[in-house]
Formats: structure tokens, C-alpha cells, sequence
């Protein structure tokens, strides 16, 4: 069933949008390609997200988007994640891993505060270094989603390796909706100079061509993986300094 729906956009509107419509996936998807301001008005037909042509970036934005807006309801950094999409799915990841990148955000945020109590501040700075130990796990394990969809594709001679994986590429995109997300905010407020909100909206728009040029390169080393024309490897990350057998400092003590 279908139905239409008019939106006015404005700088402003997108986040209320966003926060009231929340969990509107299908509206999520149409706002990935009305973030762009000059758009005034669209007329967006529903016929079901299955039935969406989309490409992979575009569907990520589209979950990292849902994420955002399901964080920012409750806007708390202790608020349990409720994914929306079935278990071990690479939509299930996706939503993952922009819930996790979302609450680091503000937990980045909070230990900057000058005032803040030093015993809270290492609790915080601990549980954000386990947040980039997850958030590190998460995209490895993404990139095991492209190996094993693309196990079947015989590389060309002339196949070369691109400077990142897949997913890494993928984690940048998801921080850049994050980027995205809390400049529109930035550039909407009213307690602000003129000057400032000027400042913001023109970092929006560079954010914004970002994006799009991210969500090709991203769109374009896929087709050339499935086509053999790249071919991906994947270099599993070496934390050291969260290995007590690694970190001198760790196995240090644990030697006295």
C-alpha cells in the first residue's frame, strides 16, 4: 500500500524530523537524500523499504540515521540498545556499531567537562576504551560479512587492493552521520551569533559532500570487489595497549 507524504524542509526541520519520525525507517531513507538544505519541499511515496532501490551506502545511512534518532530519544548514555533488526543481520551490525560510535560521541563530550570529577572522568576514559575495543571488534567483523559475500568472485590479474577495507570505510560513514547529525543541530540553534550559525551551516555543507563522496567511493570499491577488479584483504587490528601480555606497562606490574 502506498501513500504519499509533503515535507517542507529547512535546516531546522530535518533534526525535529528526525527525532519525531524516528522510528520510520522508510522516512529515514528518504531524509538521507533531503539532508541537502536547498531542497524546500518533496513528495515522498512509501511502497516499502524491501522494494527501494538503494545502494550500500545508502541503506547504511539509512540504519546509522535510525540509530541516531533512537539514541537522541532518550539522549542518556546509560540507555540500553534496542535493536530494531534481526539478530546477526549486517543491518543488525550496522545498527550496532552507529549505537556504539553515537554514545562514545557523548561520552567523549561529557569528560571534557572542566568540573568534572576526576574518579568519574577514568571511569568514563575506561569505558571508552572498551567502547573502541567493541566498536573495533564490530567492524572486523562487518568485513567478514564482505569476505564471505564476495568469497566466490575470482580476482583479475590486474586486480589491485584498495588503501582501506570495506568496512573501515564503512566506520567512517558512520561517524560522518554523526557529524552530520549534531552540526545540523549546531547550525539550527538560536542562543547563538549570526557568525556561528553561519560558521555551522557552512560546515554542514562541506560534511555534506563528504558524505556523498564517501557513500561513492564506498558504493564504487564494492561494485569493483564484485566485478574482481579489487580485491580486499583484511589485517585483523593489533590493540596492544589493551593486551596485558603486550602493554609493558600491564605485564610490568603483572611480573613484580
Amino acid at each position: 500500500m502506498q501513500r504519499n507524504l509533503n515535507i517542507a524542509f529547512t535546516a531546522r526541520a530535518v533534526t525535529r524530523i528526525w527525532r519525531e519520525h524516528a522510528q520510520n525507517h522508510e522516512l529515514c531513507v528518504t531524509l538521507i537524500w533531503a539532508q541537502r538544505f536547498a531542497v524546500r519541499k518533496i513528495t515522498v511515496t512509501f511502497a516499502g523499504i524491501n522494494k527501494l532501490n538503494m545502494s550500500f551506502s545508502s541503506g547504511s545511512l539509512a540504519v546509522f540515521n535510525r540509530a541516531i534518532t533512537d539514541y537522541h530519544a532518550s539522549d542518556n548514555v546509560d540507555t540500553p540498545v534496542s535493536n530494531p533488526f534481526p539478530f546477526k543481520s549486517i543491518d543488525y551490525y550496522l545498527y550496532l556499531k552507529s549505537w556504539i560510535d553515537t554514545v562514545q560521541w557523548h561520552l567523549e563530550d561529557i569528560i571534557r567537562d572542566p568540573d568534572i570529577d576526576p574518579v568519574k572522568a577514568l571511569a568514563i576514559k575506561r569505558r571508552i576504551d572498551r567502547s573502541n575495543q567493541e566498536r573495533t571488534d564490530l567492524v572486523e567483523l562487518i568485513d567478514s560479512y564482505f569476505l564471505d559475500l564476495y568469497k566466490d568472485v575470482k580476482a583479475s590479474p590486474d586486480a589491485d587492493i584498495n588503501t582501506e577495507s570495506p568496512a573501515w570505510a564503512v566506520d567512517r560513514l558512520s561517524i560522518l552521520a554523526l557529524k552530520i547529525y549534531h552540526m545540523s543541530v549546531e547550525a539550527s540553534r538560536t542562543d547563538v551569533s549570526r557568525e556561528q550559525q553561519a560558521s555551522c551551516r557552512k560546515k554542514l555543507d562541506i560534511l555534506l559532500v563528504q558524505r556523498d563522496d564517501l557513500s561513492q567511493a564506498i558504493d564504487q570499491l564494492l561494485d569493483d570487489i564484485a566485478k574482481g577488479k579489487k580485491y580486499m584483504k583484511v589485517y585483523r587490528q593489533m590493540k596492544m595497549y589493551n593486551d596485558p601480555s603486550l602493554n609493558p606497562v600491564l605485564y610490568g606490574r603483572n611480573g613484580k
